[in-house]
C-alpha cells in the first residue's frame, strides 16, 4: 500500500486524533500520580500540571500548524508519534530519578514557594517534550484531511470531535481503570504503546522509516521492562506494602515497634499502629484530651466519629482506653480501609464507611459525644472540610457537651498563617476553643465545643487518675488509665485557651493550600538551611558528603 493510499482512508487520520487526543488526557493524568507522592496532589500541584501540559499544547498547535503549511510529508507527524510514544514509555524508567533530581537543585535555588517551583520544573523537564509533539498533530491531520475549502469545516470538526471523544475516554480510562487496577507505571506504558502501533502502521504501510519503527519498538520494549514497577520510593528495600489507590499513593512499612502508613514517599506519617499497644508519641496521644474532655471515662457508652479514620489509629486508642465507647469511622479511601484490616489490626466491630466526611455529615441524623476531624495532609487541605459552613454542621453532630478535635499538622505563628485561619474560623462557630502543640512535631490540635474546655479538662483528669482506686476496674484497664492520666498532664501543661481573630474561610473563599504552602516554605527552609551552608561554603562537594 502507498503511503497516500493510508492517509487517503479518513478513518486512519481520525483514529490519530481520537488516540493522541486520548493520549494526552491519559499523560496528564499519569503526570499527577507521578508528583504526587512527591509533592501533594493539592489544587495548586493540578493546576501546575493544567498550566503546564496548556503551554505544551499552545505551542505544538503553532509548530504543527506551521510545519504542515511547509512541508507536506505526513512522515514528519508520524514521526514524532514515535519520538513521542518512545518518550512516554521512558517516563516510568526516569521521572522519579529526574523529579529528585530537580527537587535538589530547587533546595539550592529558591528560598520560596519551593514545591511550586520544584513541580513546575519537574513538569517541564518530564512532560513538556512530549506533549509539545502530540500539540502538532490536529494542525497537522487538518491539513492532510482537507481536500478543498469546502468540507473544511467538516473536516475540522470532525477531528475536534474525535479528539475530544478520545480525551474523554483518556480521563476516565487512567483514573478508574488503568491505574487502580495495573499502576501508573503500566498506564504511561499503555497508552504509549497506543501512539507506537498509529505511527507504525503508517510507516510499514508506506514502506518506509522501517528502521525507525524498529528502534522506537526496541526502547519500548527495553523501558517497558526496566520501567515497569510501581516502586515510587526505589530506594526502599524494606517496605511490606507499596501501592496506588484512586486517591492516594500508600505505602506501608513494618518496623519492630510499629507498623506505619505513609501516603507521601518523602514525609509525613499517615497512620500508625504500636505493636504493643497504648501511646504513639504522636498527636494522636493529645488528641485523647477530647474523649477526656467529653467526660467519656463517666459515660456508659460514649461515642465517637472519626473523619480521616486512615488504618485506626485514634479508633483503636478509643476502644483501649474507652473500652465500652463506640467509635465509627469515615474514609475516603477505600484501600486504606483494607490494608487497616491487613496490616494494622483494625477492629472488625469498628465500621467504617467509605465516604466523603462533609457528605457523611450531611446524610446521617446521629449525634456524637465526640468528633475527631483528621483529614488535613500536608497542603492537601479539603477547602470544603476547612469552612464556617464545614465546622457549623460538625457542631450540629456534636451532643450538648461533645467536643469536636482537630488535627492542625502545619504549626506556624506568622500573622495570617493557615493555623491561625482555621482557628478563627473554628472560634466562629464554638464558643470554647483550646489549642495544644504537639512535642516534637509540627502539629497542633485544636479544641472546640459549646462547654467550657478548661473545665471540662480538669475535671476529666481528675476523674482519669481515680482510676487508681477503683477496685471493680480490671488491673490492665486502670494501668491504661493511669498511663493516660500522665499523658494527659503534660498535654495540659501545653494547652492554651484561643480566642478568635478576623480570620475566616468560607465555602467561598478558603485558599488553604497558598496558606499552606507559606508554612510549607518555612518547614523546608529550615529542614534545609545546613545543606544549603555547606554548599555555599564548600561547593557540590560539601553538599554530598553532608547527604
Amino acid at each position: 500500500m502507498k503511503q497516500t493510499d493510508i492517509l487517503n482512508k479518513r478513518w486512519y487520520l481520525y483514529l490519530t486524533e481520537f488516540f493522541s487526543g486520548m493520549a494526552v488526557m491519559a499523560v496528564e493524568l499519569g503526570a499527577s500520580r507521578l508528583l504526587a507522592p512527591y509533592f501533594s496532589s493539592s489544587q495548586i500541584v493540578w493546576t501546575i500540571i493544567i498550566g503546564t501540559i496548556m503551554i505544551a499544547m499552545a505551542l505544538g498547535n503553532l509548530y504543527g500548524g506551521r510545519a504542515a503549511d511547509k512541508n507536506h510529508d505526513p512522515g514528519r507527524l508520524y514521526r514524532r508519534l514515535l519520538i513521542a510514544a518512545v518518550w512516554i514509555a521512558a517516563i516510568p524508567l526516569v521521572g522519579k530519578y529526574i523529579i529528585l533530581a530537580v527537587t535538589g537543585l530547587m533546595i539550592i535555588a529558591v528560598n520560596t514557594w519551593f514545591l511550586i517551583w520544584a513541580a513546575f520544573a519537574a513538569c517541564m523537564v518530564i512532560f513538556v517534550f512530549p506533549l509539545f509533539l502530540l500539540g502538532t498533530v490536529t494542525p497537522s491531520l487538518v491539513k492532510y484531511a482537507t481536500d478543498s475549502l469546502d468540507d473544511n469545516g467538516r473536516v475540522v470538526g470532525t477531528l475536534g470531535a474525535w479528539n475530544t471523544i478520545g480525551s474523554i475516554l483518556g480521563t476516565f480510562l487512567p483514573t478508574f481503570v488503568t491505574i487502580p487496577a495495573v499502576g501508573t507505571a503500566v498506564t504511561f506504558l499503555l497508552f504509549s504503546g497506543i501512539l507506537l502501533v498509529i505511527a507504525s502502521i503508517y510507516f510499514l504501510s508506506s514502506g518506509k522509516k522501517k528502521t525507525a519503527v524498529i528502534i522506537s519498538g526496541v526502547m519500548f520494549i527495553l523501558c517497558a521492562f526496566f520501567g515497569n514497577s510501581d516502586s515510587f520510593a526505589f530506594w526502599e528495600r524494606d517496605l511490606t506494602y507499596e501501592g496506588e489507590s484512586v486517591y492516594n499513593y500508600l505505602q506501608v512499612r513494618d518496623t519492630p515497634q510499629a507498623t506505619i502508613l505513609s501516603t507521601n514517599v518523602l514525609f509525613g506519617v499517615q497512620s500508625i499502629r504500636m505493636k504493643e499497644g497504648g501511646l504513639t508519641g504522636m498527636y494522636y496521644d493529645d488528641a485523647l484530651a477530647a474523649p477526656v474532655m467529653a467526660r467519656f471515662q463517666e459515660k456508659e457508652h460514649p461515642t465517637a466519629l472519626v473523619l480521616g479514620m486512615g488504618t485506626g489509629t485514634w479508633a483503636m486508642q478509643l476502644k483501649e482506653f474507652f473500652p465500652d465507647c463506640e467509635v465509627e469511622g469515615v474514609e475516603i479511601d477505600e484501600d486504606i480501609t483494607r490494608l487497616a484490616h491487613t496490616y494494622f489490626a483494625l477492629d472488625p466491630s469498628i465500621p467504617v464507611t467509605t465516604y466523603d466526611g462533609r457528605a457523611f455529615l450531611q446524610a446521617v441524623d446521629g449525634t456524637y459525644d465526640c468528633i475527631m476531624v483528621d483529614a488535613y495532609r500536608d497542603i492537601t487541605i479539603p477547602f470544603s472540610m476547612s469552612s464556617v459552613e464545614f465546622f457549623t454542621l460538625v457542631k450540629e453532630h456534636l451532643k450538648p457537651d461533645g467536643v469536636m478535635v482537630v488535627n492542625m499538622n502545619m504549626r506556624d505563628d506568622e500573622p495570617g498563617n493557615i493555623n491561625a485561619c482555621l482557628s478563627d474560623t473554628i472560634a466562629s462557630v464554638f464558643p470554647s476553643v483550646l489549642t495544644v502543640d504537639v512535642r516534637g512535631s509540627t502539629n497542633r490540635e485544636l479544641f472546640a465545643s459549646e462547654t467550657e474546655l478548661t473545665e471540662a479538662f480538669a475535671r476529666g483528669r481528675t476523674e482519669l487518675a481515680k482510676a487508681g482506686d477503683n477496685s471493680e476496674m480490671s488491673a490492665d484497664l486502670r494501668d491504661r488509665r493511669l498511663v493516660l492520666a500522665d499523658r494527659m498532664t503534660q498535654t495540659a501543661d501545653r494547652q492554651q485557651v484561643y480566642r478568635g481573630g478576623g480570620y475566616l474561610l468560607t465555602d467561598d473563599k478558603a485558599p488553604v493550600e497558598l496558606l499552606g504552602m507559606r508554612v510549607i516554605d518555612g518547614l523546608i527552609r529550615d529542614e534545609i538551611g545546613y545543606y544549603k551552608q555547606r554548599f555555599r561554603e564548600e561547593g557540590i562537594r560539601g553538599l554530598l558528603e553532608a547527604i
